[in-house]
């Protein structure tokens, strides 16, 4: 399958199969699955995520990026979040972006989960948790959004 998928991308835009030559599969493949149109530009900046550990803000990208419209990358993180495949993490220093899990999509989003930001590397990542234990007597909560602030493993050991 994932050959025919590199196939039908290089078919469709054969100047940018040198490029990609199955440099990541995975981000051919979450587009795919997502119903989202491949571009060269859509898939670097889905390998960004794909290969980074952490959230990455804005700034972040834009450095890690070769060339780009900064109204494009608005475009594709905005229609990234719509489709599912990556959502926002709000903390007290602006808005860094993180990858989705697999069962998200445009009509389900699942993020009860934590975000921890590292006060000595600064590196937000996700972390499982079971925030749906909250009890809330007489209310009804429909998002739960929670940052936690420390140190994280790599910078503690």
């Amino acid at each position: 399958m994932n050959k025919a998928i590199f196939f039908i991308f290089s078919q469709q835009h054969c100047k940018y199969s040198v490029f990609f030559h199955f440099r990541n599969i995975v981000a051919l493949i979450m587009l795919e699955k997502n119903q989202i149109r491949k571009t060269p530009f859509r898939l670097e900046v889905l390998e960004l995520f794909t290969s980074s550990n952490s959230a990455l803000s804005l700034k972040e990208i834009e450095s890690k990026l070769k060339e780009f419209d900064r109204i494009t990358l608005y475009r594709t993180l905005k229609l990234f979040k719509e489709k599912g495949l990556m959502h926002e993490i709000l903390h007290s220093k602006g808005k860094k972006y993180a990858l989705c899990k697999e069962e998200c999509d445009e009509h389900n989003h699942q993020h009860e989960h934590l975000h921890f930001h590292c006060s000595k590397c600064h590196e937000s990542s996700c972390v499982e948790s079971k925030m749906n234990d909250l009890n809330l007597p007489g209310y009804y909560i429909e998002h739960s959004d929670l940052n936690v602030y420390g140190v994280c493993k790599k910078c503690n050991s």
